[in-house]
């Protein structure tokens, strides 16, 4: 026999969590004495939403399910951004909210919100548990339900009372969900058609997006350019699922993609995507997207098949069953060398590449493109890099080069500002044996810049780079290029000192305004032990290029750099 509290606990155990992020409030009470008492592995943040973010940093380098603990009310709604940055960007969490005791639900009492209703167009499922006999079920299911199908989020809404009724517990074996099973089966012919449209291709592109990564299917991404020699392309959540470096590879794909990536998919005759949404920021003009090519995408949600851009092939199913499949066929299925036949094509590519390769130009100022390429020469291959949004997102996107899955944390589809801090904290936790570097700027730190003190607090070693142009960078950028250089209500004036910031919350920090101090401070504050915030002044009117302007085609750009 033990209380719903500890039962739920149980429930987390076996379902292999090792961490839980959270903040405790009046609902919880229970739930955290047994936390106090089992001494259950817990992170207190400084803001349920940095409770959110750190949970899905550490879902995302992982590859496990975040789980985070919230009270009822304020507690449960100031979840809400991160459950949907999550629920963009097909993250698992389970987050768990305390409610008001059962005789107060529906009474407008203290600290009541109706979390379930809120949550429920952000959520893949969500549950309210008035009964403790419902608990360790709810439980079960929640997590089947997150990592399984396409990942996302539930939340489980539980009843004061419930955390104190004694439960004789046992973990449930099975899973019933009438209507849900978590597996999407797939049609053999399609694979084959899929296939076909390769062989007769001449000028395909692979298309990779964040499906690969979450699916930890990269392997057969990378296998699939080894076998054809195709060139090919990511969107901004599918960094990482192809080495940077890769021959063929010219990088993200989109609004701020590399102009080689973007021509690519315009004069493609076979755009093989595998894992997108083709998310506006990624298409540009629908109607004008890939014009020349047969399309096919590969997806496990039926519901993003034809939704955005019509594909002519629409292969439904788990990549971890599609991609093996579509590699056999096309190891077995042709006589003809496909590198040979695309070779041709691949060396156009390279030569799109080194016509108008990503750079900058050079000045005595500290320029943002440089600074990125600078620390990912100064960390490790195998770094992870978050990051906030803005201009210092897509500059991170640019030059940073991951070379492995999961190593390219960022808030996609919903475009969190203050997503970076609190997700490197994650991050950190669940690869505590790699160096973790967050690129953010001066507007995006200030959102959850509280979870200073929770990196400082429980000893997270994480260095965060600021690029520091006193703007918010996209939104000025827009200004300037659209707006008449009317910077209204984006400019920073510049302040804030976020060395003194850091240090008072227990963060070493330092500030770089000069070339002298860039190659001189930049190295040792990257490889010293422990957390450290690096200030980086870089100029103000700094422009991320190329970019394509809102509605015009891929091959639109507005270009620059070297």
């Amino acid at each position: 026999m033990m209380n719903g509290a500890r039962a739920l606990l149980e429930s987390l155990r076996h379902e292999g969590v090792e961490v839980v992020f959270g903040y405790p409030g009046g609902a919880v009470l229970t739930l955290y004495d047994e936390v106090y008492q089992t001494n259950f592995p817990h992170i207190l943040t400084r803001h349920e939403q940095g409770a959110a973010h750190a949970a899905d940093g550490y879902a995302r380098a992982s590859g496990k399910v975040g789980v985070v603990f919230a009270t009822s009310g304020p507690g449960a709604t100031n979840l809400v951004t991160g459950i949907a940055t999550a629920h963009m960007d097909s993250v698992p969490m389970v987050c768990i909210t305390g409610q008001v005791a059962n005789p107060y639900i529906g009474k407008d009492s203290f600290q009541e919100a109706d979390i379930v209703g809120i949550t429920t167009p952000i959520t893949k499922h969500n549950y309210l548990v008035k009964d403790v006999n419902e608990l360790p079920r709810v439980v079960k299911e929640a997590f089947y339900i997150a990592r399984t199908g396409r990942p996302g989020v539930v939340v489980i809404d539980v009843a004061k009372d419930v955390f104190d009724a004694e439960i004789e517990y046992r973990c449930p074996e099975t899973i019933e969900l009438h209507g849900y099973t978590g597996e999407v089966a797939y049609e053999v012919p399609a694979v084959w058609e899929a296939a076909e449209a390769v062989f007769a291709a001449h000028r395909p592109v692979l298309f990779v997006g964040g499906g690969a990564v979450l699916s930890d299917t990269a392997k057969y991404i990378r296998e699939i350019i080894a076998l054809t020699g195709m060139p090919s392309v990511a969107t901004l959540m599918g960094l990482g699922a192809v080495p940077a470096g890769t021959d063929g590879f010219t990088g993200m794909a989109g609004m701020h993609g590399a102009y080689a990536s973007n021509m690519a998919i315009q004069e493609c005759d076979l755009l093989l995507a595998v894992g997108t949404r083709f998310s506006d920021r990624v298409t540009g003009n629908t109607a004008a997207f890939a014009p020349k090519a047969r399309i096919v995408h590969f997806d496990i949600d039926p519901a993003e098949l034809n939704k955005n851009v019509r594909a002519d092939i629409p292969v439904i199913g788990d990549l971890r069953q599609t991609l093996p499949a579509l590699i056999d066929i096309l190891k077995n299925g042709s006589q003809e060398d496909l590198r040979t036949r695309f070779r041709s094509w691949l060396g156009d590519v390279l030569s799109m590449e080194r016509a108008h390769p990503l750079g900058w130009k050079e000045s005595a100022e500290i320029r943002p493109e440089e600074l990125i390429s600078r620390v990912r020469a100064l960390v490790d291959e195998d770094a992870v890099c978050v990051t906030d949004v803005g201009q210092h997102q897509m500059w991170a996107a640019q030059f940073f080069g991951c070379t492995e899955p999961r190593h390219f944390l960022t808030s996609g589809g919903l475009g969190t500002m203050g997503y970076g801090l609190p997700a490197a904290i994650g991050a950190k936790l669940a690869c505590p044996d790699k160096e973790v570097v967050l690129i953010t700027g001066d507007g995006s730190i200030m959102m959850n810049c509280q979870e200073l003190a929770t990196m400082a607090d429980n000893d997270i070693d994480v260095k965060i780079v600021i690029v520091h142009n006193s703007i918010l960078g996209m939104v000025g950028q827009w200004q300037r290029l659209f707006y008449s250089h009317h910077y209204s209500a984006s400019e920073l004036k510049g302040k804030t000192d976020f060395v003194r910031l850091a240090e008072a919350m227990g963060v070493d920090a330092c500030r770089i305004t000069t070339r002298e101090e860039f190659a001189e401070m930049l190295p040792r504050a990257l490889h010293e032990k422990g957390a450290r915030l690096i200030d980086v002044i870089v100029p103000r009117e700094a422009d991320v290029v190329p970019m394509v302007p809102g509605g015009k085609r891929l091959d639109q750009m507005v270009l620059g750099g070297r």
